[in-house]
This record gives C-alpha cells, structure tokens and sequence, in this order.
C-alpha cells in the first residue's frame, strides 16, 4: 500500500517525465507501475488507499447465539474430550448440524481451547539442564544403559556404563539381564567405594529413563551423598559423553557384530573392551592420553615430555615448523551442556578464577 504522499511524488515524476517526451506507459513501466492504477490515484488524488479501513463480514458467519451454543456443545460432558473431527459426525449421527469441522476448529483456536481437550496431563516446558564443569577426576560422571543382542529375537542384555567425565576413564560397569535402579545402585555404591568419594563431591549425569530416575537409586545416591542431574526429555544432546562411549564401543573392529550367547559372553567382551579403552586407547579429547592415566594425574608429565620431544625436533629442523609447535598443554576444564562456549584456560590460577566467576 502506498501512502498519498508516496503517491502524489510518484504522480510528479511521471508528469516530469511526460513534461520530456516521455510516453506514460514506458514512464510507468520504467518504476514497475501499472497505468491503471495511475489513473486511479489521479481521479481519487484525496481518499487515498481504502482498503485499510475495508471491513469485511462474510454473510454466513455464526451469530452470538449459535457460537454460544457451539460452545456449549463441545463442553459438555459427551464431547468435552473429543476434538471437532470426532464431534461433528457424530453430532450428525444424531441428526444435527451445528457448523462445518473447519467452523468448530476456527472457534476453539479463537476461544483457546484447542489445545489438550483430552484426559491427560499438559505439556510442560523444558529447560536446559544446568551447565555443569569438572577440573579433577571424581567430580562429574555420566552413565546410561545400552542393549546387547542375545540370541533370541527381541531380547536383550543391559550394559550398565559409568564415565568419568573428566579423565573419559570407564568407572564402574556391569552386564545385566534387566533394567533396574536396584542393579544400578549397586553400581554406583561400588563406584563410590572403589574411588574413595566423599560426599556431596561428585554429581551424577543421566537422561530420564526409568532405572536413571528410580526411587531406589535416588535413595542410594542421596545416601551417598552424590548429587543427581537429568537430561531433557528426549534429547541425546544434553548426555553426549555417554552416547560417544557407546558408539565407540560398537564401531570397534572386535566388536562381535553378532548376538552374545549368554550373559557371562557379553561380561568377557565387555571387560576386553574396558581394558583396552582405559588403559590403551589414546582419547582425543584430552591430547591423546589414556583415560587412565589422565584419571591418575599422569597425563601432565606425559604431555610435558612430548612438549620437549617437540621443542628439540624444531631445533634441530627450523626450516620445518612454520609456527609454534604443536599443543601439547593439558585440557584444564571440561563442561557439559554449557550455557555459552567457554575458552580454555592454559593457567590453573585463570580456571580457578573462572570457575569462582560461574559460582
């Protein structure tokens, strides 16, 4: 829409222009205007667009009375739970037309009440889990359950696996024919035990599934004083450190690729892969360290030493480097589900003060 002052400068230019030699179409075509809708604006130069201040009202709209009505009828006790494509046939069942299913959706959407019309519990709003940090083993673990063939169709074997977020060190694990908080709580006790932690030093991560969020493990972890945090419902992303280790371990070369025979295989398989992933596998993650050896303070040394392995090679052969060499400093933090991308700090005093800024 264009407003009259708009118009009237366009309505000069063309008359400029004509005042020229110019024809009126090639002028209107020259600024993608249609000469009927210049003579338009030249025989009404005052009234300017009206279609603003068009009101329109169709003539087969429902009168107060029969949108009251409708109203009444879809909250009633027969229908309050049905929405309009269950409610208008069988209105028409009973020999009644009220209005078309388009009609009853376009009233309920006007009066708000499209939404959650049946029996069941609203939708909640979720929220991101709080940012979480660790700069010691022992302070941040994650877990969760994945499945292992057996070999009947459908059945499953339930590896229970605890990371420590920090190191990627596998703390605690267990091969189980059920799902449970029970099983899961002897896990974690043992877990507790084994690393010596004291309460309220560690929290434990996890999405939402029912061993995760039973009341026998909420028990145990309350008892040992280790603090639960839960993913979104649905959503892998908050729990990344857990789905990693599982694909992990099933895109292995070793990995069987088939069915385990009983649950005394799967424990073997599983315990091979544990060895090997704590204490052989380089982890990107930490600067191709062990798990283990970083979960026991090593890897400072051990990245010192390539530091100098380094330093001498780039003496020897300056030609070579054409910058600093190769980072070999320890990662200091590692965050889950962090609010915002948080730079890594090279110096302890600068994580310390980090961390008490987030506090």
């Amino acid at each position: 829409m264009t407003s009259l002052i708009e118009r009237d400068k366009v309505m000069a230019l063309i008359m400029e222009a004509m005042a020229a030699g110019a024809r009126q179409n090639r002028a209107c075509a020259a600024i993608s205007l249609n000469k009927r809708t210049l003579q338009r604006w030249q025989s009404g130069k005052s009234t300017g667009d009206a279609r603003p201040l068009r009101v329109q009202l169709p003539k087969n709209k429902l009168s107060f009375l029969e949108r009251k009505h409708l109203l009444t009828i879809v909250n009633s006790d027969e229908f309050g739970q049905l929405p309009p494509s269950q409610i208008v046939p069988r209105l028409a069942d009973c020999g009644q037309y009220i209005a078309s299913e388009s009609t009853f959706y376009r009233v309920l959407r006007a009066e708000n009440q499209l939404k959650q019309r049946r029996a069941e519990r609203p939708a909640k709003q979720r929220h991101k889990p709080r940012a979480l940090s660790a700069t010691a083993p022992n302070q941040l673990v994650s877990w969760d359950i994945t499945y292992l063939p057996t070999l009947v169709l459908g059945v499953y074997f339930y590896l229970y696996l605890f990371i420590d977020i920090f190191s990627r060190k596998i703390v605690g694990w267990q091969v189980y024919d059920t799902e449970s908080s029970e099983l899961a709580s002897d896990v974690m006790r043992d877990i507790c035990i084994r690393e010596n932690i004291a309460p309220d030093q560690v929290v434990l991560h996890s999405d939402n599934g029912s061993p995760m969020k039973g009341a026998t493990l909420l028990a145990t972890l309350q008892a040992l004083g280790v603090t639960p945090s839960f993913s979104r419902p649905a959503v892998s992303n908050d729990n990344p450190y857990s789905e990693s280790l599982f694909k992990t371990m099933k895109y292995r070369p070793a990995y069987l690729g088939q069915a385990f025979e009983s649950l005394l295989a799967a424990r073997r398989w599983v315990g091979m892969f544990i060895q090997w992933y704590n204490h052989e596998h380089r982890h990107s993650a930490i600067r191709f360290v062990t798990p283990a050896e970083r979960h026991a303070n090593l890897d400072t040394e051990l990245l010192q030493k390539r530091a100098n392995v380094y330093e001498e090679a780039k003496k020897r052969h300056p030609e070579r480097w054409s910058g600093i060499t190769r980072n070999w400093q320890p990662v200091r933090v590692v965050h889950l589900n962090p609010d915002q991308r948080v730079p890594e700090k090279t110096d302890q005093k600068e994580v310390n003060l980090e961390l008490k800024k987030t506090a």
